[in-house]
Parts: C-alpha cells; sequence; structure tokens
C-alpha cells in the first residue's frame, strides 16, 4: 500500500518541480536567447550563451521530459546544475535566507536530483525501460521469500 503512496506522492513531486522548472524557463525563453545570455554575463557566468541555450533546454524541454517520467536521471542532473550555477553565479552573496538569497533555488536543485533517480514508478522510464534508469528495477510491492 505504501510503495504506491510513494509512487503518487513522486509523480506529485515531478509535477510541482517540473512546473516550477518550466515557468523559469518560460521566463528566459521570452528574453530570448540574447536576453538571457546578456543577463548571466552580467552575473559573471563564464560562456554565458552556451549557459542560456543550456538553461533554458534543461528548464524548458527537461521540464516537460521530468513531468511525464522520461530521462529523469538526465534531467535530475541537469536540474542540478542549473540550480548550483544560480546559486554560485546569482545568489551566493545574499546568503541562505537573505534576500535574494539561495534557499529556493537549493532546494529545487536538490529536490530536482532526487526525484530524477527516485522518480517512482508512474513515469515513462518505467514503461519504456522497465526502471532501470530511474531506480526501479523490479516491483517494490513483491516481498522477497
Amino acid at each position: 500500500m505504501f510503495a504506491r503512496v510513494g509512487d503518487l506522492t513522486a509523480l506529485l513531486g515531478r509535477i510541482v518541480i517540473g512546473i516550477v522548472f518550466l515557468a523559469h524557463g518560460l521566463q528566459k525563453w521570452d528574453k530570448g536567447i540574447d536576453g538571457t545570455a546578456a543577463m548571466m554575463a552580467g552575473s559573471g557566468l563564464p560562456l554565458p550563451e552556451v549557459a542560456a541555450v543550456f538553461t533554458i533546454a534543461v528548464e524548458i524541454i527537461g521540464s516537460v521530459a521530468f513531468i511525464v517520467g522520461f530521462a529523469l536521471p538526465l534531467v535530475g542532473i541537469g536540474y542540478a546544475v542549473v540550480g548550483l550555477g544560480a546559486v554560485f553565479a546569482v545568489h551566493l552573496d545574499a546568503g541562505l535566507t537573505g534576500q535574494g538569497g539561495y534557499e529556493f533555488v537549493l532546494v529545487l536543485a536538490a529536490a530536482g536530483l532526487a526525484l530524477g533517480f527516485n522518480g517512482g514508478a508512474f513515469s515513462l522510464d518505467r514503461v519504456l525501460f522497465g526502471g532501470r534508469f530511474s531506480g526501479h528495477r523490479q516491483d517494490r510491492t513483491k516481498q522477497p521469500a
């Protein structure tokens, strides 16, 4: 019984985290690659054009994949890279909980990474690959003999 609850909460977590990253990605998409790269360059991020394309792709394409449970570990790693980049390039000087602090970004990165490797049974990865890439290699409802 609790295995299914865990799978449902993982699905809910993926949906919520995916929507938040998607919303940030769409904001960057509205600014365009050049506008996003300029913002990143202003933060001192190296290779801002590459970072802008990577971030927009992870936050938009990755979020759609994350919500439906496809390529979960890859997207989870992408979320962690984007989140940690934002922590160190933008939010670190504000401290953990100060105005513009990094607590929210850090939680998003950690949650994305955790759900990327523990995304639950309700995922395309599970359907297509039997869970080989999402930590679900066997049915958790079966108890060993």
